[in-house]
């Protein structure tokens, strides 16, 4: 069994595999401890309610409900195990998100209560599967690490942009908190989904531009990719499409529609992804251009089929409603809710700035108004009161504005604005459009617009408009100001006129060579005076008759003199008692009184002390008598080797002759040597194996 509180993606296990039970240890994931078992695919709900393809359905969709609950029945490991390694289970899933009815297909309204329990209990089953493989913690015990898990989803496909567009279409409904949690954990431990949204966006513009080039429409304006195109003689329309490309392309605008909103919905961090690729302002334009032009072919055109045709409109309907709430959803997330978050709802929203065009803003705040009044109510208007300071714009202000570094543009740059706005005014002076410029973000067209218009800002308007450009302050010179360790001294030639040039020289000095330098002995002579103070100290002064001690100091206090007994008297001032004496002189036994054993013992002990050490060897030689050391050596050898009874067998050296002795020593030991060593192998080998030791 695996480890409790251990990641799974870190746990072994060990089981018992083959006949014969030999145990191994796997990794917790590992292909080998996958069971072997067959997802059947889905099938959608027959349309018509024949007994035999209602028993077929509900046999078929009783296998996969029975599969999805042992699946989820299973423990963690297992579970992750068949999740990552059986490819039968995500092809069961995937088949489901194709196949399952959406809310508009006459499929999803089944014939008979039992196809529609079993279509729920089918629906129920995959969307815990989901849930489940969206979750890398259940508990305490049972958890992946979360980046390995990300890594799990996403190099196995387990999940992707099409798998979460389609589980926001189909399990919107009722499940949107759920839903959101189990979105929000994949793109949070897996940041690598944010780069495919970012491509899966790309894929719904050019669904657009593939519906617009099908009814022989294009973007105009500012949101067109390419340039119009002249319209091609007989290229299709709305109008005069077939009737079987005109039904597809509704249920593939109605379905794209419906699936960009429900994610929108269910996961509103992502409007910012869209909100990047100016998705609202293509919706807006797409939406402009192809409805229309789609709503009247629906109406006008005739079909065979009113159903069909009563479909269509109400597809067409849905898709218009679902994109209009993709616009509020784009509008709410990434433009109001940064609003609101960021200051206090009750604030009235600051002056648009300068920079907006204004015939653009008064357009679009006569549409609001024109609303409010066609709806009978009119909005209280906001006009901002814009506060000045008293003072105004001073030309020091300007100095400063124009020499500092609030200036954002370079000089040239700021030499052509004054040019092309001279050039029109040529009876402003330089310093007040100097002003105008700070004033308007250095926008020559804005200036030029708000003095034609007269609509310069208040402090603005105090100021003089022929004022001359300020003249630049110039800096002061470095050398007048600078510091250095080095001012005034002989070397300063930036405030002395003379140097002495002669202490001046490049390179060495001329005239002098290594010999000369050498034999210089003169600082050996400035030393000689210091040396002279160390004179010979003298020990003895002889001192006359005549001459007093005083001049030689002889009566100084002497710190060798031993004073301690002048003042103390030791031992006038101690009392008589016994314990006093007794204190300062122990009893002594007196000699008549000892044993008489005692001293003869301790002469004798003090003899043999001296005994011994005239017997020790003594510490004074450095080296003994080498001929002495040989003769103890060979003393020491022979009592050895007569306390063990060895025999000579070596002799003297060859050619000397051997002695008697040593002949019969040889003798006997070769007449004896079977007896030790391993000569005598057989005859123990025997006695062995007749004592018992070894099995014969």
């Amino acid at each position: 069994m695996a480890c409790a509180m251990i990641p799974l993606d870190e746990q072994q296990v060990t089981e018992a595999t083959g006949p014969l039970g030999k145990e191994r240890t796997l990794p917790a994931l590992h292909p080998d401890r996958k069971e072997e078992r067959c997802f059947v695919p889905y099938k959608p709900p027959p349309e018509d309610s024949s007994p035999a393809q209602v028993e077929e359905y509900l046999e078929h969709g009783k296998f996969i409900t029975e599969d999805l609950d042992w699946l989820l029945a299973l423990r963690h490991d297992k579970f992750w195990c068949q999740v990552v390694f059986d490819e039968s289970l995500q092809k069961c899933l995937d088949s489901y998100l194709r196949h399952s009815p959406r809310g508009l297909d006459p499929s999803s309204l089944p014939s008979s209560p039992a196809v529609a329990d079993m279509q729920r209990c089918i629906h129920r089953a995959v969307f815990m599967t989901f849930l489940r493989m969206a979750t890398h913690k259940e508990s305490k015990e049972s958890f992946i690490t979360p980046t390995v898990f990300g890594e799990i989803i996403y190099n196995n496909f387990l999940f992707d942009i099409p798998k979460i567009l389609d589980l926001c279409v189909l399990f919107g409904k009722g499940n949107s908190q759920l839903l959101h949690k189990m979105i929000e954990n994949i793109f949070t431990q897996q940041p690598c989904y944010y780069g495919d949204l970012d491509e899966a966006v790309l894929s719904v513009l050019q669904v657009l531009d593939t519906i617009l080039a099908k009814c022989g429409l294009q973007c105009e304006g500012a949101t067109a990719i390419e340039p119009l195109k002249l319209s091609e003689p007989g290229r299709p329309t709305a109008m005069t499409m077939s009737q079987q490309d005109l039904v597809d392309l509704v249920l593939y605008l109605c379905d794209t529609c419906t699936t960009i909103q429900a994610f929108l919905d269910i996961f509103p961090a992502a409007c910012s992804t869209f909100h990047c690729h100016s998705f609202l302002n293509r919706l807006a334009s797409f939406y402009e251009v192809a409805v229309p032009d789609i709503e009247k072919a629906v109406r006008k055109r005739n079909f065979d089929d009113k159903s069909l045709q009563e479909d269509l409109w109400r597809r067409v309907c849905h898709a218009r409603r679902r994109m209009v709430e993709m616009a509020h959803l784009m509008l709410q997330h990434t433009c109001l809710q940064p609003i609101l978050e960021g200051s206090d709802i009750n604030t009235p929203p600051p002056p648009f700035p300068p920079a907006l065009d204004e015939t653009r803003t008064s357009y679009l705040l006569q549409g609001v108004e024109d609303a409010w009044d066609s709806i009978g109510r009119r909005r209280t208007q906001y006009r901002p009161q814009q506060t000045h300071s008293s003072a105004g714009v001073s030309v020091s202000d300007m100095c400063y504005v124009i020499q500092g570094a609030a200036c954002t543009i370079s000089a040239g740059e700021l030499e052509s604005l004054l040019t092309h706005i001279r050039d029109l005014l040529p009876d402003l002076g330089e310093g007040f459009l100097l002003a105008c410029l700070h004033q308007y973000n250095y926008s020559s067209e804005l200036v030029i617009n708000y003095i034609l218009e007269d609509r310069l800002h208040p402090d603005l308007d105090k100021l003089d408009r022929a004022m001359p450009r300020p003249v630049k302050e110039e800096l002061p010179p470095v050398l007048s100001t600078r510091s250095n360790v080095f001012d005034d001294d002989e070397f300063d030639v930036f405030n002395r006129d003379q140097v002495d040039m002669t202490r001046v020289w490049k390179g060495r000095r001329k005239g002098e060579s290594v010999r000369d330098l050498l034999n210089d002995k003169q600082h050996i002579a400035e030393q000689k005076e210091r040396y002279l103070t160390y004179e010979t100290v003298v020990d003895e002064v002889i001192v006359t008759p005549s001459e007093s001690g005083a001049i030689y100091n002889l009566n100084d206090y002497d710190d060798e003199y031993d004073d301690t007994y002048d003042i103390n008297q030791v031992g006038a001032n101690d009392l008589d008692g016994d314990s006093n004496l007794l204190n300062r002189r122990p009893f002594t036994v007196p000699q008549v009184l000892r044993q008489g054993g005692r001293p003869q013992m301790q002469e004798e002990n003090v003899e043999e002390e001296e005994d011994e050490k005239e017997g020790a060897v003594k510490r004074d030689q450095f080296v003994q008598d080498p001929a002495l050391l040989r003769e103890r050596a060979e003393a020491r050898r022979a009592t050895m080797q007569h306390r063990k009874g060895e025999r000579d067998v070596v002799g003297k050296p060859k050619g000397q002759g051997q002695s008697t002795e040593t002949l019969l020593d040889r003798r006997k030991k070769e007449a004896h040597k079977s007896r030790g060593a391993n000569h005598n192998r057989r005859a123990m080998s025997d006695r062995k194996r007749n004592k018992g030791m070894i099995p014969s």
